[in-house]
């Protein structure tokens, strides 16, 4: 049986239009930013928090856009789905980002550019398609 992992995902993007990417600790696929929710919280809520912890963004929730409700492979859980409310932050984040909390390592991805097995199948797959083009 199949187990789903519910989490709320935040895109980011520079004024070049790249998305920012992270990489948690032990892991080796590169997925957007976010997580969890806590009991009661809702998606936005979740991604601005789980973004000021991972990457030291302040992000106000009211201004997360929501993009959609995803499912996907999970990118490091074997036979785990992956149950993501999507949001896209509006405007572009200066490019000098650091890890914080769980996450080793922050890279910018052309999001037109997806032959690299390395991100995760819920931005190759769902993400990716509904951003505008730079």
């Amino acid at each position: 049986m199949t187990s789903l992992i519910h989490v709320s995902a935040v895109v980011l993007r520079d004024a070049e239009g790249r998305v920012l990417m992270v990489r948690k600790r032990g892991t080796g696929m590169w997925m957007n930013p976010g997580g969890k929710p806590e009991a009661g919280e809702d998606g936005a809520a979740c991604g601005a928090r789980e973004v000021a912890e991972e990457l030291g963004l302040i992000l106000d929730p009211a201004r997360l856009e929501f993009m959609g409700k995803h499912r996907a492979a999970a990118a490091n859980e074997p036979d785990h789905v992956v149950v993501s409310q999507s949001y896209l932050w509006p405007e572009a984040v200066d490019p000098d980002v650091h890890p914080a909390a769980e996450i080793e390592a922050v890279r910018w991805v052309d999001p037109t550019r997806l032959d690299d097995a390395s991100l995760a199948p819920l931005f190759v797959e769902a993400i990716a398609p509904l951003l505008d083009r730079p």
